[in-house]
């Protein structure tokens, strides 16, 4: 069944350090390829560098973002939009000391993955976000 997803109505999932998650698209409403969802930088906030086994688009929605991929930093703004393939180190990070950044980002898999390049630890996005089918 097709649905309407409003990013105001759903709880964020804390992912420490001043970001949070919102899923969207996830195989709770069905989807069975992709994972999408929004994710809010706190001023000065960053997630860590990491790796997929899929590819990921990431649009910014508001704000500006410093996109590390593959050691280069490229920094953006609202609209523009990242591709980064399969095995690509990269993070995102909110360079501003009073503005918020939200992103909206997708997988081009529902069994998409995160292994942390500091840990080696990897995990479902699904798992991660709370959006696993169960």
């Amino acid at each position: 069944m097709p649905a309407i997803l409003r990013p105001a109505t759903l709880i964020p999932r804390e992912r420490g350090g001043g970001a949070r998650t919102i899923p969207l698209v996830s195989a709770r409403i069905g989807s069975s390829k992709t994972l999408s969802g929004i994710t809010e930088f706190d001023p000065g906030a960053a997630i860590a560098l990491h790796i997929h086994n899929c590819e990921e688009t990431v649009l910014v929605l508001e704000g500006e973002a410093v996109a590390e991929i593959d050691g280069t930093e490229h920094n953006l703004r609202a609209s523009d939009t990242t591709w980064i393939p399969a095995g690509t180190p990269h993070r995102f990070r909110n360079p501003s000391n009073t503005a918020r950044t939200r992103i909206y980002w997708t997988y081009a898999s529902i069994d998409a993955t995160r292994t942390v390049i500091a840990t080696g630890v990897t995990t479902r996005i699904d798992e991660e976000h709370g959006v696993a089918r169960g």
